[in-house]
């Protein structure tokens, strides 16, 4: 059992499946993550935020609410994920869900900041399932075509690159851009950060917007090169989720590194605003400054990882950039901490500068590896299950949003947060606090021990991909022995 190779797909291949793609090809990829970081950013930085301070729900409410949400994905992952392996659309095998769950992603996304029901627990449900759903829908699909596009290790580094590039455009935008975004609709607004439920509306409108239009773009641009065959994806089933859990111990190792990242990031980014709104008295432009460095590190080193990549591999980079997050969060602390520094903007720029190179690196380089693990179970077992194993990142991920939803919303409601109050008490700020470096950090010295566990290093995965073609080429041969052709 092999993969299809598409040799007419638009870009030359030098071997079966060892595609070279195009600048283009290579932006429109990763225009994907950048459309799928304005809705997930969005969500990730300020949905709680929005919920607890403009919508009126209770933290420890909508702390509950992001873990059922959580818990429902679990369920739908694997659906998704055996659902894309088993069709294939005439728009292509995994490109067409970009557009098919990104009209309705767009739609859910907009009606989860929309106030017509303020403080309905139903709305809120409703509409955020329905966003995550549809999320599912394109995020699987998308993560698979990663791996459909070419088995060149070098190129897949690119296109990681590229794509977590274009992803952190999108988080610098809702970083950065929502705070303005929403001064700039309700300039009238004397919050810190807006309360205007139609300020909100308006903003996450021109944000889905924008997303679609660059997800049709991705679509444009992305043809799968290296799929399952098709008379082997009738054969995919649910079940095929926990075995490849089971016999491919890479994976293994990816899916829990995933759920430490996840929960680091989503924590992190969920305690920004209450952060500098609280513990530093900041305004709507310093929250714009602090949250948009959490992104902009990656226009420094994204496009240096496959030279850093080449110089110290794979571990040693994870290595490197896990440490140098953690001293960015130990900063961070410190800075807030000390009185007579927590007054200095500057520092606390530096601090989350030097947090977010490392976050921005060590958990872009991941998605690089999820192509590998789906080699090395082709490898074991013959089938390539793209759809399947994206499925069980998902599952993963989500796993550690789950974490990042619901335990800022319970710490907060631990610690006695008050959002009517303008100065939190000494426990409320310290449990924000927590939630901003402290817990994250302790989340990134798991991670570090997952990941030094993972054992595919560029030598292996070469000579795993090197061998599937072989046996492409070997099982194309003896067809072609049995049945010759026709004169």
């Amino acid at each position: 059992m092999t993969a299809t190779i598409r040799e007419n797909a638009g870009a030359p291949c030098v071997d079966r499946g060892f595609c070279k793609l195009s600048w283009m090809q290579r932006l429109g990829f990763g225009s994907g993550d950048l459309a799928q970081n304005l809705i997930y950013q969005t969500i990730s930085m300020y949905l709680l935020f929005f919920y607890t301070n403009v919508y009126g729900l209770a933290p420890g409410v909508a702390a509950v609410m992001f873990l059922i949400v959580r818990i429902v994905d679990v369920v739908w992952d694997p659906f998704v994920g055996t659902f894309v392996d088993k069709r294939d659309p005439k728009w292509g095998k995994y490109r067409s869900y970009l557009l098919l769950g990104g009209i309705p992603l767009t739609g859910f996304a907009i009606l989860c900041f929309w106030n017509g029901f303020s403080g309905s627990l139903i709305y809120a449900y409703i509409t955020y399932v329905g966003l995550s759903m549809c999320y599912t829908l394109v995020n699987v699909p998308y993560g698979a075509l990663n791996a459909s596009l070419t088995r060149d290790t070098q190129e897949i580094t690119v296109l990681t690159s590229v794509r977590m590039f274009m992803a952190n455009i999108g988080g610098l935008a809702v970083g950065m851009g929502i705070p303005i975004v929403l001064k700039f609709i309700d300039p009238a607004e004397t919050e810190d950060m807006s309360t205007s439920d139609s300020a909100w509306l308006i903003t996450m409108a021109i944000y889905g917007l924008i997303g679609l239009a660059l997800l049709a773009f991705c679509f444009a641009q992305c043809r799968e090169r290296v799929v399952m065959d098709k008379s082997e994806t009738e054969n995919v089933k649910i079940s095929d989720l926990w075995m490849e859990f089971v016999h491919n111990r890479p994976l293994r190792v990816l899916a829990f590194f995933f759920i430490t990242a996840f929960a680091m990031m989503a924590i992190g980014n969920a305690a920004g605003a209450y952060y500098i709104n609280y513990n530093l008295g900041g305004s709507a432009s310093e929250l714009s400054i602090f949250m948009g460095l959490g992104s902009i590190p990656a226009f420094i080193f994204m496009p240096l990882v496959p030279t850093i990549k080449r110089l110290v591999g794979k571990r040693g980079m994870f290595n490197i950039f896990l440490s140098i997050a953690i001293i960015g969060m130990v900063l961070l602390y410190g800075v807030t901490k000390v009185e007579a520094l927590r007054s200095q903007m500057w520092i606390v720029y530096v601090a989350q500068f030097v947090k977010s190179t490392g976050v921005i690196v060590a958990t872009g380089y991941m998605w690089a590896l999820v192509p590998e693990v789906i080699s090395y179970g082709e490898y074991t077992h013959g089938r390539r299950i793209s759809g399947i194993v994206n499925a069980l990142t998902g599952i993963f991920y989500k796993a550690g949003m789950a974490l990042g939803g619901v335990v800022p919303g319970l710490v907060l409601a631990w610690v006695d947060f008050n959002k009517d109050l303008p100065q939190q008490t000494s426990l409320a700020e310290e449990g924000i606090l927590w939630l901003v470096a402290v817990i994250p950090a302790a989340l990134l010295v798991v991670a570090m021990f997952v990941i030094s566990r993972y054992e595919l290093d560029d030598a292996t995965i070469d000579r795993i991909n090197s061998e599937i073609v072989k046996r492409h080429r070997q099982s194309h041969d003896d067809s072609v022995s049995v049945n010759p052709p026709r004169n």
